[in-house]
Formats: C-alpha cells, sequence, structure tokens
C-alpha cells in the first residue's frame, strides 16, 4: 500500500510540473524555423490560449502554457523550442520587467482575422497564386489563415468583418499599373483593363480611376475606425497618391480615355494622404513610375546589391511597444528587395510619419508605420524579401529556402501585432 500510495505521489508530482511548465520558442539563431514560429504562436492563439511576446528577449520569443498538442505541432512544423518549468518562466518575466532593459512581456490574446486585398487575376493573366504576393505566400507557408476581398467587398462594408488588411500590390491610381509601354499589346494586359472597366461599370462608376478612389477613401475609414492596414510595393505609394488626387484627374487617355488635369499637381491635398507630401508626379505615362516618392527608376537609384542593406530601429519596449513588436528581429539589418516601388526619398515622408527601417547613407525609408484615428498603417517598401528584383513573369520564391528570412520576418510582425490590441474596433 505504501509503495503504491509512493507512486501516485510521484505521478502527480509529474503531472503537476507538466501543467506548470511552458512551451519557449526561440526567436534567435537558435531557431531554426522563425516564419513557421510565427504560424504555431498564431494557432495557439485560435485554440484559445493567450500566449506571451517576450520583446527583445532572445530575438522576440514567444511563450504559452505547455500543451502535449502544441508540443507535437512545433515538432511537426520543425520549430525549435524548450519546455521550462512554471519558476523559469517566472523568472524571465521578473528579470524582463525590470525598468533598467529594454525588454517587456506582451500578452497576445486573440489571433486577427485577416484579409487580403487582391484581385482575382494576376499579371500573368492567371488566377491569383499565393507566391503572386510576399504576404499571401508567407502567410500560406506559416500556415496563418486568411480570406481574399476585392473592390466589390470593400465597397459593400466586408472590411468590418476583418482586423487586419493587407493591400497586393495594386495601382490604385487606376493606371494599371503603369504598365502600358511595355505590356499594352500583351492579351492579359488587355483582359485586365477589360475586367476593371466592366467592374467600374457595374458598381456605378464611369472610370477606373474613380472605383479606386472609392476603395482607397473606405480603406481609409477602416484604418480611422481601428483597423490595421498593411500594404507593401506599389500599394503604399499608389494609395497616398490616389488619396491626395482626390477629385483630380491625373491619369492619361490610355488609362482612361482623357487627358489628365493640367493643374493636377498644384491641385494634391498631401493633408488627406497617411504618409508622402510635396513631391512631384510624373507626367509622362509611359514612365513605369508614379511620382518622385519612390527611390527607383526616375530619380536613378545609385544602390548597388551588395551594399543594399537597411537598419532597424531600436524602440523602447516599455514606452513604445508597437513599434518594438514590429521591428522584432534576430537582425537589425535586413538585405534589401526591389519592387516596382522600392524605397521613399526621405524628405517626402511627413514628418508625423514613424520611421521603422532605413538606408541611411542613400537617405531613404524603407520600412514605415503610423496612425489614422483609433487604427494604424504600415508601408514596406520593395516586393519580395528574398527576391532581389522580381519580374513578372518571374518563379515563385520557395520559403524552404528562406525559413529565417529576416524581411518576411517583417511581415508576419506585422500580422501578429494586432492580438496584442484589446480595443475593439468601432465597424
Amino acid at each position: 500500500m505504501k509503495k503504491l500510495i509512493f507512486t501516485l505521489l510521484i505521478f502527480m508530482a509529474i503531472c503537476s510540473q507538466v501543467r506548470a511548465a511552458y512551451i519557449l520558442i526561440p526567436m534567435d539563431e537558435d531557431q531554426k524555423n522563425h516564419l513557421k514560429a510565427y504560424g504555431i504562436t498564431y494557432w495557439v492563439l485560435s485554440s484559445e490560449v493567450e500566449a506571451w511576446w517576450l520583446l527583445n528577449y532572445r530575438g522576440g520569443s514567444f511563450a504559452f502554457r505547455h500543451n502535449v498538442a502544441f508540443e507535437k505541432e512545433c515538432k511537426t512544423r520543425d520549430v525549435s523550442f524548450s519546455i521550462i518549468p512554471d519558476a523559469q518562466f517566472n523568472k524571465i518575466i521578473t528579470d524582463i520587467a525590470d525598468p533598467e532593459v529594454n525588454k517587456d512581456a506582451i500578452k497576445l490574446e486573440v489571433p486577427p482575422k485577416i484579409a487580403v486585398y487582391t484581385p482575382d487575376v494576376n499579371a500573368k493573366g492567371e488566377k491569383v497564386q499565393p507566391w503572386d504576393d510576399a504576404v499571401t505566400l508567407v502567410l500560406t507557408y506559416a500556415e496563418i489563415p486568411y480570406e481574399t476581398v476585392y473592390d466589390k467587398d470593400v465597397l459593400d462594408g466586408k472590411l468590418a468583418e476583418y482586423d487586419w488588411l493587407h493591400l497586393h500590390h495594386e495601382d490604385f491610381t487606376g493606371q494599371y499599373g503603369r504598365f502600358y509601354r511595355s505590356f499594352s499589346s500583351q492579351a492579359w494586359y488587355k483582359e485586365s483593363v477589360r475586367k476593371m472597366e466592366a467592374l467600374a461599370k457595374e458598381l456605378g462608376f464611369a472610370k477606373v480611376s474613380q472605383l479606386k478612389l472609392a476603395v482607397v477613401k473606405t480603406i481609409k475609414n477602416y484604418v480611422g475606425g481601428g483597423g490595421f492596414m498593411f500594404a507593401m510595393c506599389s500599394a503604399t505609394d499608389t494609395y497616398d497618391i490616389a488619396l491626395a488626387a482626390d477629385g483630380v484627374d491625373i491619369c492619361d487617355h490610355m488609362y482612361d480615355g482623357d487627358g489628365p488635369d493640367p493643374q493636377a499637381q498644384s491641385k494634391l491635398d498631401f493633408s488627406k494622404s497617411f504618409a508622402f507630401e510635396d513631391y512631384e508626379l510624373i507626367k509622362s505615362p509611359l514612365v513605369y513610375e508614379y511620382s518622385n516618392i519612390d527611390h527607383g527608376v526616375v530619380t536613378g537609384r545609385k544602390v548597388s546589391p551588395d551594399t543594399d542593406y537597411f537598419t532597424l530601429f531600436d524602440f523602447s519596449a516599455k514606452w513604445d511597444p508597437v513599434p518594438t513588436m514590429l521591428t522584432q528581429c534576430h537582425t537589425r539589418t535586413v538585405k534589401g528587395f526591389m519592387g516596382q516601388t522600392t524605397a521613399y526619398i526621405k524628405p517626402r515622408v511627413k514628418s508625423s510619419v514613424l520611421v521603422l527601417g532605413e538606408n541611411k547613407p542613400a537617405n531613404e525609408v524603407r520600412y514605415m508605420h503610423g496612425n489614422h484615428g483609433e487604427g494604424t498603417w504600415t508601408f514596406y517598401g520593395g516586393h519580395d524579401p528574398e527576391d532581389y528584383k522580381h519580374f513578372v513573369h518571374d518563379p515563385e520564391t520557395d520559403l524552404n529556402l528562406h525559413p529565417n528570412s529576416p524581411g518576411y520576418r517583417l511581415i508576419l510582425n506585422n500580422v501578429l501585432f494586432p492580438a496584442a490590441k484589446k480595443k475593439k474596433r468601432k465597424t
């Protein structure tokens, strides 16, 4: 009997230790797959279990209560982890709370519901696939669920169903990506124009540019009500230009059937936009560029691939938790990458914008963040963090070859950080 009681006590002690344990997912150089680690954390939150984001602790590590299912999933997805006892986790939290150290522990509660604004057909004239866009590619790789929306959904009020919205590399000025010179004879380009004009007419607009303006203004209201918006590449500057050009025709005849307003430049209202000011529109409709916001084609960007890096800023984790979350990484230096919109000339960026990453020698901003009303927006220059110069017909990136990509980590920081927000979004 005594032996049986002793065995039961030992078993209960072991069970108690397991229940009290935490799973720690390191996000420093010891992590085998940084990108899938975000997916694990999202999955844990989806299981109605809270998690911790340990800012500036081992590269921005994650932690949550131990569960055999969670442990098995980490192994299945090849995510590095360790099981630590309750006392060790509490010590980590205590050490992080020290006001002398630049760290903080942020509790993550509910996984954000994600929408991606994207058309049905990509630049190749084919059905859009996850690899057509860096965000959908990494969401798929990390196994984070998302849904797609487009113009009709936006104007029908569907954004109210989502916490986080990504803008696919769209041209919100209604100029079809300024592809006219290079691709206007291509069947896919003609079909894209036909479909967009038909959609505009269906939704009650005389021009595609007017449709896109209604979309960007609706998205602006979504952000103002507490939504989180993230955009990359041409969806950043064209979004802002469309807002500033509200009521002004900036499209030439090959894009909307008539010429632009000759006074368009002077009629821009930069106060209506999020990020940029004091820029000049590119007047020639045949130039693959919208304005001199982008440090690219027009300005003759003189940054070689070997020196194309940008540096992430350090923020106070306790006083500035949002930018700290958005810049969590295992390195402060990130390899640059190009896109139709690559980088933003610093003097064109509003002083109210929070710069998260910049190439200081080139005087360009690569990663930025701001508030609007109750919500936030983030702009990230470039097309694909692991494809330096992506062209229309290039093959997709295989993220199995880049599981520790710093550039892709920045995207996933944006995906996860709304889980830390406790304010309810207005609808």
